[in-house]
């Protein structure tokens, strides 16, 4: 359900809206490259959500 949601909610945005958030996605997911090596990262689920956001703002994009 949550899934649902999060993808309804990226629906909504402007492709603007939606390149801006894209960029945010993957300078984090490149912060948590750099927490990982270094041994900063606990929970390494959130590596795994950030991806799938990424490639959810990426197929709206093309749509």
């Amino acid at each position: 359900m949550k899934t649902k949601q999060k993808i309804k909610d990226l629906q909504r945005q402007t492709k603007d809206d939606l390149g801006f958030l894209l960029l945010e996605k993957r300078d984090k997911l490149r912060q948590f490259g750099f927490d990982l090596v270094s041994g900063k990262v606990k929970n390494i689920s959130e590596i795994r959500e950030t991806k799938k956001d990424i490639a959810r703002i990426l197929t709206l994009l093309k749509i």
